[in-house]
């Protein structure tokens, strides 16, 4: 496709422009990105699109020095299908060309044993679950495999997922097939994140929320992360909506080495208090202008806390995280050949289920408080943010709570 038009951005902040323009409704989903040097980065926009974007708001969330500006690309850009396409067919040549090697025959299984997804960190790729599991990987070279496979997705370290451990810290049980350090940085909207990936997760479809609350202005506030992890939330409020302190509360003890970690390397540790252990037993009252409550699929046991935590003669405000679950759709009320009217129905009714949990959430929150201060509070539903969907109607959103004593 010639005359493409691109969003020209800096590559450091490529995947924050990327879900942005996604979430907007204004990437073309068909084209692939295109690297035009080592420190740009054309996105393709959906020409139909063009007079919805506001490049002005764009700039506005990001960082001041980010190169943002659109051009149009003369050269045509490959498609998703076609670059798939290369690397799986590349992949699956080169492993053939291998287990042949070693005088063993090609299958469909073990076609099917092949990588579909993966996550890039870096230099790094981290596999998922559903890969490699055959007995006939176990029985070649690990050094020779491993290292192959490493090659062909332009990666010098190679790690894979198995699941997601039961021991209360939601630690990944990763183990690293090739290359021995797990550490990896990962950029966010001008925000550093080191983390180890045995040990620490990292979830970069909470990129929408944490523009958001880099958004917002929290200058003269004190806030509480009571789920800070590596710092997803704490780090934006710090560095961009520029809080007076925030206190970040994280029980997983390789977390709270990230977070300390990543506190340094962005220069605002001096501005934030890490409280390792159980957020429950947290020894701070009366301080809060505002609560993080990032934990899902509840953030429930924490209500309490945030309760405590909040400014008992001014309140403040909670952002409570939550996964939501909404009714299986009535498929005899639309007619099956009306997909646009299905599809608005069913978010209809989804936002629905959304704003009922919110006005239990509101009156519960509210309950709390004066059990808590002995005085009524007022709880106003400011906004419902939807973060992202677990499945088609399993709903991450989150809820900003203004809670004022009356």
């Amino acid at each position: 496709m010639d005359n493409t038009p691109c969003l020209r951005v800096s590559q450091c902040h490529t995947q924050l422009f990327r879900k942005t323009l996604q979430s907007k409704g204004l990437l073309d989903p068909s084209l692939c990105l295109l690297k035009e040097s080592d420190e740009t980065i054309l996105l393709p926009l959906l020409p139909s699109c063009l007079s919805g974007l506001d490049l002005q708001s764009l700039k506005a969330i990001l960082a001041s020095d980010s190169i943002c500006e659109i051009v149009w690309n003369q050269f045509p850009l490959p498609s998703k299908k076609s670059k798939r396409w290369t690397l799986g067919n590349k992949l699956q040549q080169i492993l053939q060309e291998l287990v042949e090697s070693h005088g063993e025959g090609w299958t469909e299984e073990l076609k099917g044993d092949l990588p579909h997804s993966f996550q890039r960190h870096g230099d790094l790729i981290l596999l998922g679950d559903s890969c490699f599991s055959m007995p006939l990987w176990e029985k070649m070279d690990s050094q020779q495999l491993w290292s192959t496979v490493a090659k062909v997705f332009g990666a010098k370290r190679l790690a894979k997922m198995s699941r997601i451990s039961g021991n209360g810290f939601r630690s990944p049980a990763v183990t690293m097939l090739y290359g021995e350090n797990s550490w990896v940085k990962h950029v966010d909207n001008g925000i550093m994140y080191e983390f180890d990936v045995a040990k620490c997760m990292f979830s970069a479809g909470n990129i929408t929320e944490k523009l958001r609350v880099a958004g917002f202005d929290c200058r003269g506030e004190t806030v509480v992360d009571l789920y800070a992890g590596i710092g997803y939330f704490t780090l934006p409020y710090l560095v961009h909506a520029q809080a007076s302190h925030v206190h970040a509360c994280e029980w997983n003890p390789d977390a709270t080495e990230a977070l300390q970690k990543n506190l340094a390397v962005n220069g605002v540790s001096d501005r934030c208090t890490v409280h390792q252990g159980d957020n429950r037993k947290l020894q701070l009252c009366d301080i809060a202008d505002r609560v993080n409550l990032g934990l899902i699929p509840s953030s429930e046991d924490g209500w309490p806390v945030a309760c405590r935590l909040l400014r008992k003669a001014t309140g403040g405000i909670l952002h409570i995280h939550q996964n939501v679950t909404s009714p299986l759709p009535d498929t005899t009320a639309v007619p099956a050949n009306d997909d646009a009217t299905g599809r608005v129905s069913r978010k209809t009714a989804d936002r629905e289920v959304w704003r009922l949990w919110a006005d239990d959430t509101a009156r519960c929150i509210a309950s709390l408080l004066k059990g808590t201060t002995g005085a009524v509070w007022i709880t106003s539903i400011q906004h419902i943010e939807h973060v992202k969907s677990y499945a088609p109607h399993v709903h991450h959103i989150v809820l900003d709570l203004d809670c004022r004593p009356s």
